[in-house]
């Protein structure tokens, strides 16, 4: 008897605690979330406010509640431009690059889908500078040049798409740049082949430099390259074409100064 008694008080007991932690839970839940409840329009102040004081991760959330709460409303279009803005201010251009490609596919008759190109190229930019950045100590054989290739891809689609762009003079000024570090890649890992005796490899990726980026300053220690891979391999004819090339094209290069008087040819004093 009085075990059936026990039993059913802790029962009562286990129910009511049950109750409590759910009341509390529940509470918790309604205070966490302040936005429930809230209209379009007051998410979006709410999120823009966040964005203009530099509260980007705070902004992001409100963006995301924003479109997923209503995605068709007046709101929601400028809400996906302004979030690719807050995940780059966030230092986040993974979030940046998808959120900008996601509004172009979604948007692409939009007045300023020019900038979502624009963003897109500049974040794959920025992160290109840390991965390219080849003044380092980094061997550059190591790198992956793909943050490159992707931010000239996307200042090449704007400035073909939108030429009048306002964005598109800078788009022009850091093609410039991206183009010469992608042919800088391909000499240093050329460089770093003939430290290893690799001259038909380092010969190949001058050859691939030279025809994809014909007019990249990096092409002028390329063809040193070139030379020294040829002159290795004891190509004669070949080691000479490309001296020519050298010297019709960078007439007063560094390289081609006199070793300090040695009687050796300039391209074995290179090293």
């Amino acid at each position: 008897m009085i075990l059936r008694m026990l039993r059913g008080i802790l029962t009562v007991f286990v129910t009511l605690s049950l109750g409590w932690m759910l009341a509390a839970c529940g509470a918790l839940g309604d205070k966490s979330d302040e936005t429930k409840g809230w209209s379009a329009q007051k998410l979006y102040a709410e999120a823009r406010a966040s964005l203009d004081s530099r509260a980007y991760e705070k902004a992001i959330g409100y963006y995301q509640k924003l479109e997923g709460r209503f995605p068709y409303g007046r709101f929601a279009q400028q809400s996906q431009l302004e979030l690719a803005y807050a995940y780059y201010k966030d230092k986040d251009p993974a979030g940046a690059i998808t959120a900008a490609e996601r509004f172009i596919k979604n948007h692409p008759n939009h007045p300023n889908v020019d900038y979502l190109y624009y963003l897109k190229g500049v974040a794959n930019f920025n992160d290109d500078l840390g991965l390219m950045g080849f003044v380092s100590n980094q061997d550059m054989s190591e790198r992956d040049p793909k943050a490159a290739r992707d931010a000239f891809d996307a200042f090449k689609e704007l400035v073909a798409k939108f030429p009048d762009s306002k964005y598109a003079p800078d788009s022009i000024e850091r093609m410039k740049y991206l183009v010469n570090a992608l042919a800088a890649h391909e000499v240093h890992v050329a460089r770093y082949y003939m430290t290893r005796g690799a001259y038909v490899a380092a010969a190949n990726r001058v050859q691939f430099a030279l025809k994809t980026y014909p007019t990249a300053p990096a092409n002028e220690e390329g063809l040193l390259v070139l030379v020294k891979a040829y002159d290795a391999l004891g190509m004669k004819d070949l080691r000479g074409d490309a001296e020519r090339v050298m010297t019709k094209n960078f007439p007063d290069s560094k390289y081609l100064r006199p070793g300090g008087g040695k009687n050796v040819p300039w391209w074995q004093i290179w090293n």
